[in-house]
């Protein structure tokens, strides 16, 4: 199967991850993969491809003497060409803004178009009044829409109406995520404990929450610390939040990190306290890594990646005495907290492993009208 796979971009983030996880996979069992970036700054590709996987960069096919007004028809045409050139059994497009433009692009060209929303849809803000305008008379010409979430499908079908085929397809686990680590204290073990958040220090991830919520546990866990990974506009003001508390001593803010499985590792407890989430990878890869987890019942994700609140701690959003009761059970209790990481650990490693994920990508691409060929290997 011929594979043409369109990103914003190959930066570092977590479409772009999906976008490699994927590609590598699908050359990796002997499907032909082009992945081309739109953006028109072209950049880097920060993750590793497969050598199966033929990067190309939508910037080296434009006119070069395009202004900035043409460059959204140059892009258009560039698409166009590639389609023609590429003869691909399957389009495959990530984020809003590229689904629309090759939408238009691949018009007639009668390939089977699979777009794919990265958000939420309902929540997002990453689409302005024209581009929603354009998502709703183009995506009905889609093969497949595919969604992150189930909680996302309703509201998705008010807000384009005439959807013929919308599918759920959840992000895979990266194929080399480390294996669960489990933590465990030995009797006169001075080790601290942490209990960790991560993720881009902006209103929506609530992190202000989270360190007013522990600052209410902090004396009955003197051995507990708070640490949250990343960085964002709101650094000073959560500094200062910190340090206003009293807390310099116990919650700590170090950045970002180019280790986040390795510091996930570290935690004995993680929680995830945002306002809304697409497909929150960072909580799953907790989970698979073996975190006993406390997350808000936020849209979207973390109800389906607990089912229900099974395989983690799932307390309602907006509820800081919930949130508090579910931290302090964990934080107290070294057995739960090793229970529900294993268990969490072998559930979501069952659901979301990357053979399974492409299996229901397969699929999708017979909803689209691709028949997915896969190799036999002669005994």
């Amino acid at each position: 199967m011929k594979i043409l796979f369109f990103v914003s971009s190959m930066h570092a983030g977590g479409a772009e991850r999906v976008a490699a996880t994927l590609a590598n996979g699908w050359a990796q069992r002997g499907d032909t993969v082009m992945l081309v970036p739109t953006y028109t700054g072209r950049g880097d590709c920060f993750y590793t491809l497969d050598e199966g996987v033929q990067l190309t960069w939508l910037a080296d096919q434009m006119s070069k003497r395009c202004p900035g007004v043409l460059a959204p028809f140059a892009k258009w045409f560039a698409i166009r060409k590639l389609v023609r050139d590429f003869r691909p059994d399957v389009i495959v497009s990530f984020l809003t803004n590229v689904n629309v433009t090759v939408l238009m692009a691949a018009r007639g060209l009668n390939v089977p178009v699979v777009v794919c929303e990265r958000t939420n849809p309902a929540f997002s803000n990453s689409s302005g009044a024209v581009l929603k305008r354009l998502r709703k008379l183009t995506y009905p010409s889609a093969s497949v829409v595919v969604l992150q979430s189930e909680d996302s499908v309703d509201l998705f079908h008010d807000m384009v109406p005439g959807l013929d085929v919308l599918e759920v397809m959840p992000n895979p686990l990266p194929p080399d995520l480390p294996d669960a680590r489990y933590r465990t204290r030995s009797p006169g073990d001075s080790t601290r404990f942490r209990l960790m958040g991560m993720g881009r220090l902006v209103a929506i991830k609530r992190f202000d929450v989270l360190i007013r919520v522990f600052g209410t546990l902090a004396p009955q866990f003197p051995d507990w610390d708070l640490v949250i990974w990343g960085e964002g506009p709101l650094r000073e003001k959560l500094e200062a939040q910190v340090r206003e508390a009293g807390l310099a001593s116990r919650v700590s803010l170090p950045g970002r990190t180019s280790q986040p499985w390795e510091e996930l590792s570290a935690a004995h407890v993680f929680t995830m306290v945002s306002q809304v989430e697409g497909f929150p990878n960072v909580l799953l890869e907790a989970m698979a890594l073996g975190r006993a987890c406390v997350t808000v019942d936020c849209p979207s994700g973390p109800r389906e990646m607990t089912l229900d609140g099974e395989y983690a701690e799932l307390v309602p959003l907006g509820d800081d005495t919930a949130l508090s009761d579910a931290l302090a059970r964990l934080m107290g209790d070294a057995v739960l907290r090793d229970v529900l990481g294993r268990r969490a650990a072998a559930s979501v490693r069952e659901r979301y492993g990357l053979p399974d994920i492409m299996l229901r990508w397969d699929k999708v691409f017979t909803r689209a009208g691709v028949r997915p060929q896969r190799k036999v290997n002669a005994e």
